[in-house]
């Protein structure tokens, strides 16, 4: 059964992007997030062009062909596996997400190209080793595999058990892999009042990071340029427009050796 009188993160970024798989709670809370914090509309629209540059730079550049992509959020345009599977359709995706409302669009519209595969899990960030058990029915670990983590990360109340996640995820990974991160960061104060208001009224809890806090996902791998950056200085494409995105996001790349 679909819970629709809690508001939910994956519903919530579906109604900042101009979806229309939420509900009013989603919309009142997603609106008072706007109200508090008009650029937060930037960060979402960010993460999607972000994930579309991440995701092709692994498959021309790095030549990885499978991907872990946890936190999905409801299928939207462009998704990992139509961006992968377009310029390589032998590509094999797996989703991770724990809505039910994900869980019944993920069934209906996450198809892949005949040459690859797609999959869906049902499951929490905060269990790794259930995720990847489940994922090696679809992908083989034993090659690399593009882990993404978009807007996931502030959802583990404590940073310490984040990183720990993350660490566990990669350990479980075949060298060549890489880790690909974006979230919203503490940078901008009126985030963070805003943040504080989300949850006083219900909304979803969503930790900030710092810098430093987003670097330590990525110690004792090998970064790709330009490093840890906002979210529309990764490689962009064209004129960057300025946006709250370039203070209150950050997102990197990195490869594991």
């Amino acid at each position: 059964m679909v819970v629709s009188n809690v508001p939910h993160s994956a519903r919530m970024w579906d109604y900042w992007l101009g979806g229309k798989d939420h509900y009013e709670v989603d919309r009142l809370a997603g609106e008072k997030a706007r109200e508090a914090y008009p650029g937060i509309v930037d960060i979402a629209r960010t993460s999607r062009a972000l994930l579309s540059r991440v995701v092709r730079y692994l498959i021309a550049e790095a030549g990885v062909r499978q991907f872990l992509d946890i936190g999905t959020g409801l299928p939207t345009a462009d998704n990992t596996h139509e961006i992968a599977q377009r310029a390589a359709p032998e590509s094999r995706i797996v989703y991770v997400d724990n809505d039910p409302l994900v869980l019944t669009h993920a069934r209906a519209l996450l198809t892949s190209a005949p040459e690859g595969a797609t999959d869906y899990l049902h499951a929490d960030v905060n269990e790794p080793g259930p995720i990847l058990e489940e994922a090696a029915r679809t992908l083989d670990l034993s090659r690399p595999v593009g882990l993404i983590m978009f807007g996931i990360i502030g959802h583990v109340p404590e940073h310490s058990d984040a990183v720990s996640i993350a660490r566990g995820l990669m350990d479980g990974l075949a060298p060549g892999s890489h880790l690909a991160l974006y979230t919203g960061t503490d940078a901008d104060p009126d985030l963070v009042e805003a943040e504080r208001q989300v949850g006083e009224h219900g909304g979803v809890p969503y930790r900030l990071s710092n810098l430093e806090q987003v670097e330590e996902f990525f110690a004792g791998m090998e970064l790709v340029e330009p490093g840890v950056v906002p979210g529309t200085r990764w490689r962009p494409e064209g004129e960057v427009v300025e946006s709250a995105a370039d203070v209150a996001s950050l997102g990197g790349l990195a490869r594991k050796p």
